[in-house]
């Protein structure tokens, strides 16, 4: 899971930064309000943990300004304990959760972990693009009427595209995400399941397509 963190006390910020790399996550760390929303427009988090007070943009105008584009990434914020009224309007805005400061790690990331399992229970059964679909119950990968079963972890493969459609993703990061942190299994099995993939797109007669990018990975994207 990838976590953007914007905290302005770098003490603070590293501290929290080593516990939740510990716990596996990967962190993107920012220092003011306006870096937190430049980073956070420009690449895909699975979720946001942002401090209220904050040089350049409060994280309440960082919450605001995401949520009025459309971003539903799930948001933490972190206030001061006694501004009560920061709570209420951060959750008036579509922030997910609070935590007041200071924290307990350990509380820290169980909200994130209740966070981030919210954000799960969003995603829909069925994932389409173009005339594609991939049944998340049944590992059905289909165009219209003819469906295939996938694998487990091209079934995952598959499913990790479709809900990143339009980011391009590395192959470091596939690798995490569909085989884990702790695997041993080596880049270029990445590969061969993509080459996989994209017969069976085109066995299926989809309208959609794995494209590469030259040293920054891979997305799907509807033919011409």
């Amino acid at each position: 899971m990838k976590l953007l963190y914007a905290e302005d006390e770098h003490s603070l910020s590293e501290a929290v930064v080593d516990v939740l790399e510990y716990h596996k996550y990967r962190v993107d760390a920012v220092y003011d309000g306006q870096e937190a929303l430049d980073f956070a427009q420009n690449d895909r988090y699975d979720g946001i943990i942002l401090d209220v007070m904050m040089p350049q943009k409060s994280g309440l105008e960082v919450l605001q300004t995401l949520r009025n584009s459309g971003d539903k990434t799930p948001i933490l914020l972190l206030t001061a304990k006694a501004e009560v009224e920061d709570r209420i309007q951060g959750l008036d805005l579509g922030a997910d959760d609070y935590l007041p400061k200071p924290f307990v790690m350990g509380e820290l990331l169980a909200r994130i972990r209740a966070m981030l399992r919210r954000r799960e229970g969003f995603t829909p059964d069925l994932l389409t693009m173009g005339n594609l679909s991939l049944d998340r119950r049944s590992y059905s990968l289909c165009v219209k009427d003819s469906c295939l079963l996938l694998p487990k972890l091209k079934f995952q493969m598959m499913e990790l595209f479709l809900l990143n459609r339009g980011i391009y993703l590395s192959t470091e990061d596939i690798l995490v995400k569909v085989w884990g942190y702790d695997t041993e299994a080596e880049i270029g099995i990445v590969w061969v399941y993509i080459s996989y993939l994209r017969k069976k797109l085109a066995l299926l007669g989809a309208d959609v397509v794995i494209k590469a990018k030259r040293n920054i990975g891979y997305t799907l994207e509807l033919t011409p």
